[in-house]
């Protein structure tokens, strides 16, 4: 039975990754980690294809932890696309749909409307060769969706391509992914690209997983130091006292809102609350530190600044270009910096 064409994903891992996996259909999962986390292998094992991990696999009411990969239901695009070079786009879209035994002409309808789709129906007769970055990926996920798998396995998608071309390619996955029956795994080195494509982001670490959650969640209390950074927050760890942080680096915050003592955490703060001043405030700043500008940054209207400091970790900060020149901002000035308490979150590790 197929359940009605639409297919929950249950999934334990074992081995190198140890997780428990389940989805309703319908559902985008991101998978983040930074290099050697067990990404890629969280992949080859549930296509059946590494030694490394192992994934007792169930897609709706079907077992396939024992088939093959080719008869999973399960549709991998491998990070390089992988395209049978000496087939047009418009054979390669249709392989799954003949390796299953649709009918050449249906096959090719059914190919070319994929390939339409997803903008490059006037590349059907191309070889992968004379295709570009974004081309062959296009055509590569069109070969994947138009095969109707169960589960598809998307492995850095987006991470050959320049960025006017992946806004592209990211806006169409956006759009084709939400109408998709079944399960749709992401593997990205970018929690940006991750928070805009999944309806859950899954956090590996030494193949466990570090957290599982929805982005705005993962955004607001990331809990893991590399994550926060990726999403462009300041993450110090640290260990819980009394009304604060002792820093792992040294130094201390003061926060609002206190976990149980000595519990490890991370201190997540936002660039946009951390205040700089040419003098030490006065007034009511709990943690205020002094620092030297190391680099000046835009990132859209705004500046980032880059402050190291003898009394706390590195911190980045985010103000105007107005406030700059007010500040008279350069590599190298002594300046101060200050966040509030109720501006600094903790997230227990």
């Amino acid at each position: 039975a197929d359940g009605g064409g639409r297919w929950p994903l249950r999934a334990e891992v074992t081995g190198f990754n140890r997780l428990d996996l389940a989805a309703e259909p319908g559902t985008t999962i991101a998978v983040v980690g930074e290099n050697g986390a067990g990404k890629t292998t969280l992949l080859r094992a549930l296509l059946g294809l590494t030694p490394r991990s192992r994934a007792v696999l169930r897609l709706g009411d079907v077992e396939v932890t024992d088939l093959p990969p080719h008869r999973r239901g399960v549709a991998w695009v491998p990070q390089d696309g992988a395209l049978f070079p000496h087939l047009s786009a418009l054979a390669n879209t249709a392989y799954g749909l003949r390796a299953r035994g649709v009918p050449r002409a249906e096959a090719r309808r059914e190919a070319q409307a994929w390939l339409d789709r997803l903008g490059v129906g006037r590349l059907a007769r191309r070889r992968p060769a004379q295709l570009s970055g974004g081309q062959a990926q296009r055509v590569a996920l069109a070969r994947a969706l138009a095969a109707r798998p169960r589960l598809l396995l998307l492995d850095e998608p987006l991470a050959a391509l320049d960025q006017t071309t992946r806004a592209q390619v990211r806006h169409m996955l956006r759009t084709h992914l939400a109408g998709f029956d079944g399960v749709c795994l992401i593997v990205t080195h970018d929690p940006v690209e991750a928070v805009s494509l999944a309806d859950r982001v899954l956090v590996l670490a030494d193949g466990r997983a570090l957290q599982d959650a929805a982005p705005a969640e993962v955004t607001r209390h990331p809990r893991s130091p590399w994550v926060a950074r990726m999403l462009g927050r300041n993450a110090w760890p640290g260990t819980a006292t009394a009304g604060g942080l002792s820093l792992a680096d040294g130094g201390r915050l003061v926060v609002a809102e206190a976990l149980p003592e000595g519990t490890g955490a991370l201190a997540i703060i936002a660039p946009e609350a951390v205040s700089v001043h040419r003098s030490r405030p006065a007034g009511s700043p709990r943690n205020v530190w002094p620092g030297t500008v190391r680099e000046i940054t835009a990132v859209g209207s705004r500046l980032r600044v880059l402050i190291t400091s003898p009394e706390a970790p590195e911190l980045v900060a985010e103000i105007t270009p107005e406030a700059a020149t007010e500040l008279r901002l350069k590599d190298g000035s002594e300046i101060w910096t200050s966040v509030k308490a109720t501006e600094v979150t903790l997230v227990a590790l």
